[in-house]
């Protein structure tokens, strides 16, 4: 493994194990929801964003739903009716997509809301969710359990405002912040899943979200 592929840190505690996958395995992924169907409850694809571990966007589309769109959600998607106009319709997106992702770890926060809306699984063991990492909530000084925002573990890990003004969320701009927040714990992170595999004999890629921990909370606590 060459020193490009790893991240250098001073943290001892977060010292890269030698399984630490390749900065070329690693993906940031970030979904914008619309909705569809009556009062637009049902969450759909409107736009999905994944960046390298060095920053660079892989992917950015806007995405066509297969249902009429109700409710572009605007405040919190950033979407608009013009956005749509010439999307990707969603087979396509999905198909563009998951080709990306195969193979790779995939980073994100509460990401099994933007798995749910691609329609698709991913290995538990290459999965990094960034809103259920005990390693962050502990660097942020948090008490063990609690499930932060990524717009507060932002703030307060990487002293960047994210999610402000009045456009809506950027998803490059999330999948960024979830990427960095990762590397800040990247070596504890991995030491901790490489314990866990050599623990588990086998891993099914639904393991990782039958757990009541991966279950979305009602409301998340931004304090902001």
């Amino acid at each position: 493994m060459s020193a490009v592929d790893t991240l250098s840190l001073s943290n001892k505690e977060n010292i890269l194990p030698l399984s630490v996958p390749l900065a070329s395995s690693v993906v940031a992924l970030d979904c914008e929801m619309v909705g569809t169907g009556p009062g637009g409850r049902c969450s759909a694809l409107g736009r999905c964003s994944i960046v390298d571990y060095h920053g660079n966007v892989l992917y950015d589309k806007y995405v066509r739903p297969c249902q009429p769109v109700t409710d572009f959600r605007t405040p919190w998607s950033g979407i608009r009716r013009h956005h749509l106009h010439n999307a990707v319709p969603f087979a396509q997106a999905q198909e563009e997509i998951l080709a990306i992702l195969e193979g790779k770890v995939v980073v994100g926060h509460s990401i099994y809301n933007d798995f749910e809306v691609l329609n698709m699984d991913h290995p538990s063991h290459m999965v990094r969710d960034t809103s259920t990492t005990r390693h962050l909530q502990h660097l942020a000084g948090f008490p063990h359990g609690r499930r932060s925002s990524l717009k507060l573990l932002a703030n307060k890990l990487l002293n960047r405002r994210i999610q402000a003004g009045r456009r809506g969320h950027c998803s490059v701009e999330d999948a960024l912040a979830a990427l960095d927040l990762y590397k800040l714990v990247q070596g504890a992170w991995e030491q901790e899943m490489e314990r866990r595999l050599g623990d588990e004999p086998t891993v099914h890629p639904m393991d990782h979200y039958m757990q009541d921990e991966f279950w979305p909370d009602e409301v998340l606590t931004d304090g902001l």
